[in-house]
């Protein structure tokens, strides 16, 4: 990394955008052997430059970043969070039913929902749980069958999978690979180390236990298939990402492995950092670095990157700078790759003249490529808690935790890396069918030790202060809502782009199979707490509240307080007359050079938890470029 800007002004490759996909295919072609240039919108979270080590929450850095149970704060650390809001609803009144909805914050006027984001070296790696969970195998068979495109089925894309990940929650099967024997396909040497969430010393803490056993035995009767059940967890072991499990597409119990190395963060930074170390003349990291627009030959060939030089430009970042910023531009032989995200990509390719033509007339920005799709199909999750407050003061297993370092389990995390901070605060997940009609496993149930009620202002503190809390959230996955979007707020770039998802009937006014799948994850996980709340283990349900039974109470509940947070497809892969904006080796329709890698480019949101499908998309992609470059 270069404080002073980048040592040339040309590169093989330009990618934009250091998270998940970006960070992981400008590793792979640094490797392998061309010169690339990283450009970062964001600082390093972890070696913030001196001129930047005074701004807020720089004094929590990095143990934000690093120690898995602190990723709430992460979210809302001020040295690296973004801060979007977001519309649910186009209609106003709608939108103001949820008490997360914010019209002012921070003495700024802002419309919506918060949406946190990291502008820093990692993107949302820098900030996520850490979930690591395999998507569905029908995530990438769709792609395959829409694209004609094999190389997207998804006996191959496990490949990707397994080059990239060190699995350290398998040990047996470690020992299994020696002599040639895998059934589980995962990864035992890649740069990716997976370890387990729970410490095994919170299991003898009696308060948890009893919720977990209770939990347990309310779920293996609720799921019914008890022959199956008891099949996939002698096989994976509660592993949600053995290969055997994937493809029957198990239901039942889970534990969840996390992107963790001796119980410490690690994602695309450490990624991108061990590269550039090792091959400092082939990957360049330029942070501070915000993209503003691609520039183009006469024949639409991309050839750099206009970008704007300087510390916290994009006026998302929560404590952003009135600086200009200085223009600089990079130039690229070969192409340019967007990683920039669900919100940052189509900006940048409708600042660059690539989008709806109306849209892009309408900010004055000239139509290089008319490409209605972009910032189109916008898709998420929905996710509910039901938050329960118990009969004690607090877990045992945040005993003399204040959530900062020094304290005794800040201690004991530093020095041995056990106790509650190797968590992320989640103790038990399982996969469900919100009805028995549903093709793949619908509804993830993941159970938190803290309250949790989705994201606005200041949620990091209240996890951190009502330790007497169960959440159950409930994540509703393969969506049918297609309707969400994003669209230029003005042609600056730094600006931040209008988002609206429109959620339920205002996105799909066919149904309410959506809603409804959501409701049934609620009345599910009641099922789980029932004898709980029947033994004064749990107090209260405080969230939705024993007041709301009827489904239509519990519906509109749903509407009111529903969040998300895993925006993708607003770049999808798919034939340019359907909506598509990306062939199926992520090229940029109507252009050449230009590709884009990061989670817009799925035509439907895959899995439950989208940064593995990211990372595996990552690794397909310096595939499919490093192949056309041999050619």
């Amino acid at each position: 990394m270069n404080a002073n800007g980048p040592s040339q002004d040309t590169w093989d490759y330009i990618v934009v955008g250091s998270g998940a996909g970006g960070g992981t295919v400008a590793a792979r072609l640094a490797e392998a052997g061309h010169t690339v240039l990283l450009l970062e919108a964001g600082s390093d979270c972890k070696q913030l430059p001196a001129a930047d080590a005074g701004t807020p929450g720089a004094d929590r850095l990095p143990d934000d970043y690093d120690v898995p149970c602190f990723h709430p704060f992460a979210s809302e650390n001020e040295a690296m969070r973004w801060d979007f809001f977001v519309r649910h609803y186009a209609d106003t009144q709608a939108q103001k039913l949820d008490p997360k909805y914010r019209d002012v914050y921070d003495s700024k006027q802002v419309d919506g929902v918060l949406y946190p984001r990291a502008g820093t070296l990692g993107g949302c790696t820098a900030h996520n749980a850490m979930i690591f969970v395999y998507p569905h195998n029908a995530d990438w068979d769709a792609i395959a069958q829409l694209t004609d495109d094999q190389s997207w089925n998804s006996d191959n894309m496990r490949h990707y999978f397994e080059r990239m990940e060190d699995c350290h929650h398998r040990w047996p099967e470690r020992l299994e690979v020696k002599f040639g024997i895998n059934p589980t396909r995962h990864g035992w040497d890649g740069w990716l180390q997976t370890e387990v969430a729970l410490p095994l010393s919170a299991l003898l803490k009696d308060d948890l236990l009893k919720v977990l056993l209770a939990s347990i035995n309310e779920a293996a009767a609720e799921l019914g298939d008890v022959a199956d059940q008891a099949r996939w967890a002698i096989e994976s072991l509660g592993d949600p990402n053995d290969w055997r499990t994937v493809k029957e597409n198990a239901t039942g119990l889970r534990y969840m492995p996390l992107t963790t190395k001796n119980h410490a963060r690690m994602g695309a930074r450490e990624r991108l950092l061990t590269v550039a170390a090792k091959y400092p003349n082939k990957l360049q990291i330029e942070l501070d670095a915000l993209a503003t627009r691609v520039l183009f030959d006469e024949n639409q060939r991309a050839t750099g990157v206009e970008y704007l030089k300087g510390a916290r430009l994009y006026r998302a970042h929560a404590s952003a700078s009135a600086s200009p910023g200085i223009k600089c531009v990079a130039n690229a032989r070969r192409e340019v790759i967007l990683s920039g995200g669900a919100f940052n990509t189509p900006q940048l390719l409708m600042l660059s003249g690539i989008g709806p033509a109306d849209e892009l007339r309408g900010h004055g920005i000239e139509v290089r490529v008319d490409l209605p799709g972009v910032g189109k199909n916008l898709q998420d999750r929905y996710e509910i808690g039901v938050v329960n407050r118990m009969n004690f003061a607090e877990w045992e297993v945040f005993n003399g935790a204040k959530f900062y370092k020094g304290d005794p389990q800040y201690e004991c995390w530093a020095n041995g890396h056990d106790g509650a901070y190797i968590t992320n605060g989640t103790v038990l997940s399982l996969f469900k069918r919100s009805a028995p009609d549903r093709p793949l496993p619908d509804i993830f149930c993941l159970a938190v030790l803290g309250r949790f009620e989705g994201y606005f202002p200041g949620y990091s503190q209240v996890f951190a202060t009502n330790r007497d809390y169960l959440t159950w959230a409930v994540l509703k996955a393969h969506t049918n809502n297609r309707a969400g979007e994003v669209t230029l707020r003005s042609a600056d770039p730094l600006d931040m782009p209008q988002i609206n998802f429109h959620y339920f009937e205002e996105g799909t006014p066919d149904g309410g199979e959506d809603l409804d799948s959501v409701v049934d994850g609620i009345r599910f996980v009641r099922t789980l707490t029932d004898k709980l709340r029947q033994n004064n283990v749990i107090a209260e349900e405080t969230l939705p509240g024993s007041a709301l039974q009827s489904d239509d109470e519990l519906r509109q509940y749903i509407r009111n307080n529903a969040w998300g947070h895993h925006a993708s497809c607003t770049c999808a892969i798919g034939p340019q007359e359907s909506g598509g904006v990306l062939d199926s080796s992520f090229r940029v329709h109507g252009t050449t050079g230009l590709r884009v890698v990061d989670a817009s480019v799925f035509p439907r949101i895959p899995g439950f938890f989208i940064v593995c499908s990211v990372y595996m998309i990552g690794e397909k992609a310096a595939d499919v470029i490093l192949e056309d470059a041999g050619n």
